[in-house]
């Protein structure tokens, strides 16, 4: 397989990322990873690097290249217990803080202008998938660019269906592509009132989609190196997006 860190010219600056293919020559499908709010690390590489084993380039971008490139956070993962994430979220929300979704959006025509170059991937439509903020990025990215994405996915991923004017659900009807959605249960950022609005939001579309409810899953259920993740559920999640994938 071939990695690389790589950085390209987005509309704030540098951003930094990590491409991942597989080592074969020819050209494969593209997929867009959107990060989780810990940012590019070594398990997000693992990630992306599954994914490309199944056949994909996969292309991981910083989305808070603005505020600092990766790694982003003084810490060493895994992190395990409760007590240390206080320290790794007392770190991230600064990050956070001066950041906006939009700020992403705004980068995403340069991102795919750069992936679009790489002489492994093919041609659009891409994938896109997204974990924790990410998820939220997905289907932002799905909407603001329908015709360049076949699939999308998002995994425990908060806000949803709030009554934010900019909230993702009410993107929902601009987007084209499949997706594919996975809750948690347990997870106070995407509550029950929020999972039923999202549901009816796309009931009234004509989007082929799954959603589904991860039970006894925490938020962050997919991310083995940190205190939340549970391995049978984020090897489901895997197999769902690989199979997901498979339409691009």
């Amino acid at each position: 397989m071939r990695t690389e860190k790589v950085s390209f010219k987005a509309a704030g600056g540098e951003c930094d990322a990590y491409l991942a293919c597989p080592e074969a020559p020819g050209t494969y499908p593209g997929v867009l990873f959107y990060m989780d709010i810990f940012g590019p690390r070594d398990y997000l590489f693992e990630m992306a690097r599954t994914i490309a084993g199944r056949g994909y380039c996969v292309l991981l971008p910083n989305v808070f290249y603005r505020v600092r490139k990766a790694p982003l956070l003084d810490v060493r993962f895994p992190i395990l217990s409760e007590e240390d994430m206080a320290e790794v979220i007392k770190q991230v929300m600064p990050l956070r803080e001066k950041w906006t979704p939009e700020q992403a959006m705004e980068d995403l025509a340069p991102t795919l202008e750069f992936f679009s170059k790489q002489k492994s991937v093919r041609k659009a439509p891409f994938g896109v998938t997204g974990y924790c903020m990410g998820g939220g990025l997905a289907i932002r990215a799905a909407a603001q660019m329908p015709d360049k994405f076949s699939v999308a996915a998002s995994f425990h991923t908060g806000g949803l269906a709030t009554d934010l004017p900019n909230s993702p659900h009410l993107l929902l009807p601009k987007i084209k592509a499949e997706l594919y959605v996975g809750h948690a249960d347990k997870d106070r950022s995407m509550p029950a009132d929020q999972i039923e609005r999202f549901e009816k939001a796309l009931e009234k579309t004509d989007l082929r989609y799954e959603t589904e409810l991860y039970k006894n899953a925490p938020h962050g259920w997919t991310m083995m190196d940190l205190p939340h993740g549970v391995p049978a559920a984020a090897d489901r999640a895997m197999e769902k997006l690989v199979s997901l994938l498979t339409r691009v």
